[in-house]
């Protein structure tokens, strides 16, 4: 029986997908898998025992991710599984942004009480609220992943000029990216032409900060800046100023700091860009079936840590090696096959920066002296028998 620890709620959708043969529980004992969504991990002891986490959802800034690279813990995400709900969210912020939807409902609100006198109130003091119409503006979307390929798109069916960048556009992303779409040869071609900007690319440290005051001097006066993906991709310190000047009309954030709430001309939403029913489903299904594929077969998808490999398994035995990207190491793993009298009959190996991943299917029993010879070589951080 395979043991699973749900650290947050997880969708039953997804976890009925683990079947009769695991059990998972918020208080499990020694579990191989980890289920995840939005809990802080890294003060966490992780179990010797633990093969994989799994974040039902794209962020993982609460997974110590070196830590378990060390490990050979595979850590996945669920790329993706989540776009529709954050597109449909960003397109909601565009319009609020431009139109002054939400101080003009809550002023609405302050004439409770005026009876007859709404209607007059209204229409004096409606001006106040004015604000632009999306079509034919510019929108420049800095990162074409799942969800900025989306809103792209979505943008330019409602009539608005739309600049793309992302020096590492895959080719997935590249067939679903409209032709319409204009392709930016660097941010500074975002920033000086566009009348909106929304980021759409992951936390790290060459990210951190990529909307600060060097950025933000190079736009369009009236700049209306949109953040979907992590808070700390924009320069709080550097945005006020800016937002008080009127250099930037308005910022919309799915992640509010103390230093945004009530700020005028900020639209502070409580990270709900992931937060729907059906993203939710789509997030734990996504990440249930990942890890249930590596427990069981070895099979890697999605994983921020180790590289993508997948082989279909026709032998016994699967050995699944995790382990430092270095040079030799492979003649190592099936020398010890060899002196062991194990038959390898297919073998897939892929690297991933400092880490790599060798999966061998062999047609002998594995025997755990043989696993403890695998691990013991300087370079495997973790070697298992399927």
């Amino acid at each position: 029986m395979h043991k699973v620890l749900c650290l947050n709620k997880i969708s039953p959708i997804g976890t009925d997908r683990l079947g009769a043969e695991y059990e998972f529980s918020t208080d499990m004992q020694n579990p191989e898998g980890i289920l995840v969504r939005s809990a802080a991990m890294h003060d966490m002891e992780l179990p010797a025992e633990l093969l994989a986490i799994a974040r039902a959802g794209a962020g993982v800034n609460n997974i110590p991710i070196a830590k378990c690279s060390e490990a050979g813990i595979v850590v996945f995400n669920t790329p993706g599984a989540n776009a529709n709900a954050v597109k449909e969210l960003v397109l909601a912020a565009l319009f609020m942004t431009s139109r002054k939807i939400i101080p003009a409902i809550e002023w609405a609100k302050t004439l409770k009480g005026s009876g007859k006198e709404v209607s007059k109130l209204v229409e004096k003091g409606k001006s106040a609220f004015a604000g632009p119409e999306i079509l034919g503006k510019k929108l420049g979307v800095i990162g074409l992943g799942a969800i900025g390929v989306l809103v792209a798109n979505a943008a330019q069916t409602l009539g608005m000029q739309v600049y793309g960048f992302d020096p590492f556009l895959s080719v997935d992303a590249a067939w679903n990216l409209s032709s319409s779409i204009t392709k930016a040869a660097s941010i500074d071609d975002i920033l000086t032409n566009c009348d909106y900007i929304t980021i759409h690319v992951p936390l790290n440290d060459s990210t951190r900060g990529l909307i600060g005051g060097d950025a933000l001097a190079k736009t369009k006066p009236g700049v209306r800046l949109l953040n979907f993906s992590r808070g700390e991709l924009v320069d709080t310190a550097a945005l006020l100023p800016a937002l008080e000047s009127g250099h930037v009309a308005a910022y919309a954030t799915d992640f509010p700091d103390d230093a945004l709430i009530g700020v005028e001309n900020v639209l502070a939403i409580p990270h709900l860009g992931a937060s729907t029913p059906e993203s939710e489903d789509n997030c734990a299904m996504m990440a249930v079936d990942q890890l249930k594929d590596y427990i069981e077969n070895g099979n890697i998808k999605n994983s921020v840590n180790f590289p993508a490999i997948s082989m279909p398994r026709d032998a016994q035995t699967r050995i699944c090696i995790a382990h430092r990207n270095i040079p030799n190491t492979i003649g190592s793993f099936t020398a010890l096959c060899g002196a062991a009298g194990i038959n390898i009959e297919n073998m897939l190996s892929k690297s991933r920066g400092d880490w790599a991943y060798t999966i061998l299917d062999v047609s002998n029993d594995v025997t755990p002296d043989l696993l403890a010879e695998l691990e013991a070589l300087d370079p495997v951080v973790r070697a298992r028998a399927i």
